[in-house]
């Protein structure tokens, strides 16, 4: 679908969020029914469009959780997962059938070394289970997405067969995806534009990246994959699944805001909810996001080098692409820490309400870069007890509420 953006031609991206399926999947990531509602509904109000709620087959707790989300989600539509097997299908047909709207993703591998050595199936016995999954899955609903199961390692000359033959069937979306994580976003790129090209139908259905992060590459591939005409993408919360993950979310999500001259592309997602959704998955999963984490990191907005913390002090802007508060984390954070510089310990001890001379910054500076080598951070606890050494007076940290008023104030969060 084709939108105007300040006068630019903007196309809409459809975001298939797969937390739930995929990622939940993942070691260590497994979710009670309970806690996969309570995500899907923070899925929801994050304003995915799609949220894959799991594959019914696997299990009956499965195939309930898929439909409690079903009648509990208004807006996105709610996908399960099914292989090209009939009994999956109905399965997913069963589970989804409270959603006001509903989709049936069913795949099929098409590379040769899964046809042969995993499934032990010929190329034209996938080709008609794919066909006939996709017929049998739109007497259900008129919502059907086919996934070619490592389509960038598969002929593309049999690929191509395949995509056309199931769109025939009534497919609305193909998702073709980099599975095992090997492609480059180079190769991702003309892969998309190639088939694309290739199948004459192209045009009556949306298609999708589906990328595995094996080499670190998976949003620079999903990035690709948009340039090159994909109107759908498929990815998890803190890029979480199996193996090395998924396409994060949020990576995508904001790359496609930030950088709106190089990916004039437009979604539904509410950016403020991201950080909101990253900390809920962490708290129902129990595993943390890694600190460097772009987006939702603990450091993604945190300054300790003192030539940035000035830069900071001068203007975000130095050093910071996005506002913290859009993706709805609380504040940028100045630590004190051994590469902190001045102007990072004089802002903080004016939080402390303390005018302080040249000389008297200099020796309570000096004295935290001391006190930083033997801890990772510097309190304002530990600010106080410093200078009230250095001034030889009492000195107080600052109260909460007189703390939160005037980093509110200043735009600025100071502490760990």
């Amino acid at each position: 679908m084709l939108i105007t953006l300040s006068g630019m031609a903007v196309d809409r991206l459809v975001i298939f969020d797969t937390t739930l399926r995929d990622g939940e999947q993942a070691p260590g990531f497994s979710l009670r029914v309970e806690e996969k509602l309570r995500m899907a509904k923070q899925l929801e109000l994050l304003g995915v469009d799609v949220i894959e709620a799991g594959f019914p087959i696997s299990s009956e707790q499965d195939a309930e959780s898929v439909r409690r989300i079903a009648s509990s989600i208004d807006e996105a539509v709610v996908a399960a997962l099914a292989r090209c097997v009939p009994g999956d299908i109905d399965r997913a047909a069963w589970s989804i059938a409270p959603a006001r709207r509903g989709r049936i993703h069913t795949f099929i591998a098409t590379s040769d070394l899964h046809l042969k050595r995993k499934l032990n199936m010929s190329r034209q016995q996938a080709f008609d289970a794919a066909v006939a999954s996709v017929t049998r899955a739109r007497a259900y609903t008129d919502d059907v997405e086919f996934s070619a199961e490592d389509a960038t390692r598969s002929d593309l000359d049999y690929l191509c067969r395949v995509i056309e033959a199931v769109i025939r069937a009534g497919a609305t979306t193909v998702n073709l995806p980099d599975t095992v994580g090997y492609s480059t976003p180079d190769e991702i790129a003309s892969f998309f534009v190639d088939v694309m090209t290739r199948v004459p139908n192209a045009d009556k259905a949306i298609f999708s990246a589906h990328c595995h992060d094996d080499l670190g590459l998976a949003v620079a591939n999903t990035l690709a994959a948009i340039g090159a005409g994909v109107r759908q993408v498929e990815c998890t919360i803190n890029g979480i699944g199996e193996r090395a993950g998924n396409a994060s979310l949020e990576e995508v999500v904001m790359a496609t805001r930030v950088r709106a001259d190089r990916l004039p592309v437009t979604t539904n997602i509410h950016p403020s909810q991201l950080y909101a959704s990253s900390q809920l998955l962490t708290a129902l999963t129990g595993e943390a996001v890694q600190a460097n984490k772009a987006i939702v990191g603990r450091n993604a907005f945190a300054h300790e080098a003192g030539i940035h913390q000035d830069g900071m002090l001068k203007d975000r802007r130095c050093y910071e692409i996005m506002r913290p508060e859009d993706v709805g984390v609380p504040q940028t954070t100045l630590v004190l820490g051994r590469h902190s510089g001045r102007h990072a310990v004089a802002r903080r001890c004016e939080q402390l309400g303390l005018t302080l001379s040249r000389q008297d910054l200099d020796r309570i500076y000096r004295r935290m870069v001391t006190l930083a080598n033997q801890k990772k951070h510097i309190t304002d606890d530990d600010l106080a007890t410093i200078a009230s050494t250095v001034l030889g007076v009492s000195v107080a940290g600052p109260t909460r509420d007189h703390a939160l008023e005037t980093l509110h104030e200043a735009g600025y969060g100071f502490g760990v």
